[in-house]
């Protein structure tokens, strides 16, 4: 969480906030974005082989927080998908397209992340809910009044 206090770039927040959702969920925002160095890259083909769903995050050595990643890329059952999408926010937002296009269901271990997403955040079918997200949609709903 570092970077959004020092930084106002807006993805960089962007990015933060989708780690952040994974772990108040308490579920693994590496699960989500699987991030390396441009120096580890060939030592992370394996890990990015194994991996069944989620989006990588290539950056250059030593790179700080503002600075664009090399390569920002979706995975799905340890195939690169897409590529050169630029930033990890709009890689979240062509994973979430690409669950709904292909008819995937959420894996376990992200489950709800991308409930909250699509539920709270897309309001997609947001009747049912999880006890977690509906928690914190109520937590949300309460920002929003005391803000408003």
């Amino acid at each position: 969480m570092v970077p959004i206090s020092q930084t106002n770039i807006i993805n960089v927040r962007r990015e933060c906030i989708f780690k952040a959702l994974c772990v108040y969920l308490n579920e693994e925002p590496k699960k989500l974005v699987k991030e390396c160095t441009d120096a580890d890259v060939e030592s992370n083909q394996a890990e990015m082989k194994e991996m069944t769903f989620g989006i990588y995050a290539i950056r250059k050595e030593g790179a700080e927080p503002e600075d664009d990643p090399d390569d920002v890329g979706i995975i799905l059952e340890g195939v690169k998908v897409l590529d050169e999408l630029g930033n990890v926010p709009f890689a979240v937002a062509m994973l979430f397209a690409l669950v709904y296009a292909l008819n995937l269901s959420y894996p376990s271990e992200l489950r709800y992340t991308f409930e909250a997403l699509q539920k709270i955040i897309m309001e997609l079918d947001g009747n049912r809910l999880s006890r977690k997200a509906q928690t914190l949609k109520t937590l949300l709903s309460r920002k929003s009044s005391t803000v408003e």
